[in-house]
């Protein structure tokens, strides 16, 4: 169990959790901090970038204790200067309940249990983003707007399918059932897309199903507020004591994002600005994404230089 977090001081602008303990097995290395800007950039500097030229103050990873001292050589410069950043790690803690239980484990619980992990940095409204994944100005603004409304609901940044699929093998989306007020009415974990054929594939549950290109997805790029984290506690417990057995599962944000939306504790808004997406899942993936910032540079969205790090 997390300390009480009514301790802790709330500000007033948002802050950005980056999930960054991925081992990149697909993509054989720490592509968290692959360089793909023409001065050695990784996307999350690209992140962190339009975070912060939307507002976001303050920045808090989620990482593996193992890669803590190349995410600290690679990105403490910036912390004074521009915006604090802190770490957590996410390992395969469990809740004081489950501690007694022996589950071999060799890797974290998926991405919820990440967002749970960083309970104790973060007590005012935050987004959730993959530090894997590129998700353009537009995104950071609108989840940006969003939170200075002050609705009390939940966002999420939705995507067109056909945007964020690779050439080079499947990926994993969170299919959207969106109503006509833009509210999230269900998220379905597709984890085998693929296109095939002219045509978008999906392999679920033993079944191959065709997408629509156009359907909203998810890529991860959540706004939460701080009440959040009891749902993901509550969550994890109940997922480890129906998958003692099958230490393999993950804990998805989109099985939490289902119970709150079902059980109508909160509205989750479907936002736009989910124009431009790119990403590495694959090494073949690389050379897109750096098209893209080049592009982009051309446009003057992004100087060639974010910033100097140390």
């Amino acid at each position: 169990m997390h300390a009480d977090r009514r301790n802790y001081p709330m500000t007033s602008k948002p802050t950005l959790l980056i999930l960054a303990a991925g081992k990149g097995t697909r993509y054989g290395g720490l592509k968290q901090l692959e360089p793909v800007g023409p001065y050695g950039q990784t996307i999350i500097d690209y992140s962190i970038f339009d975070a912060v030229r939307a507002g976001f103050e303050k920045i808090v990873f989620v990482i593996r204790a193992e890669t803590e001292k190349a995410f600290r050589e690679k990105f403490n410069g910036i912390t004074d200067t521009i915006v604090p950043i802190e770490y957590v790690f996410q390992q395969t803690e469990l809740p004081e309940k489950f501690q007694h239980l022996n589950l071999k484990r060799n890797k974290p619980w998926g991405t919820a249990h990440a967002v749970w992990s960083a309970a104790d940095k973060i007590n005012e409204a935050f987004a959730v983003i993959n530090a894997d994944d590129f998700y353009g100005r537009q995104a950071f603004e609108s989840m940006a707007s969003f939170f200075q409304q002050k609705t009390g609901k939940y966002a999420l940044i939705g995507y067109p399918l056909h945007r964020t699929l690779s050439e080079h093998g499947t990926v994993s989306r969170g299919i959207c059932q969106v109503d006509a007020n833009n509210q999230l009415v269900k998220i379905t974990e597709h984890t085998k897309i693929e296109k095939k054929n002219g045509k978008i594939i999906s392999h679920f549950n033993g079944r191959i199903i065709e997408l629509d290109r156009n359907e909203t997805v998810s890529m991860n790029f959540w706004g939460f507020l701080p009440d959040i984290f009891p749902h993901l506690e509550r969550e994890f417990m109940d997922f480890l004591s129906k998958n003692i057995h099958h230490p393999e599962k993950e804990f998805y944000i989109p099985s939490v994002v289902n119970k709150i939306v079902e059980n109508h504790i909160k509205k989750v808004s479907v936002l736009p600005g989910g124009s431009l997406w790119a990403g590495i899942t694959y090494k073949q993936d690389k050379r897109r994404l750096e098209q893209t910032l080049e592009k982009l540079i051309n446009q003057k969205i992004y100087p060639e230089k974010l910033w100097t790090i140390k």
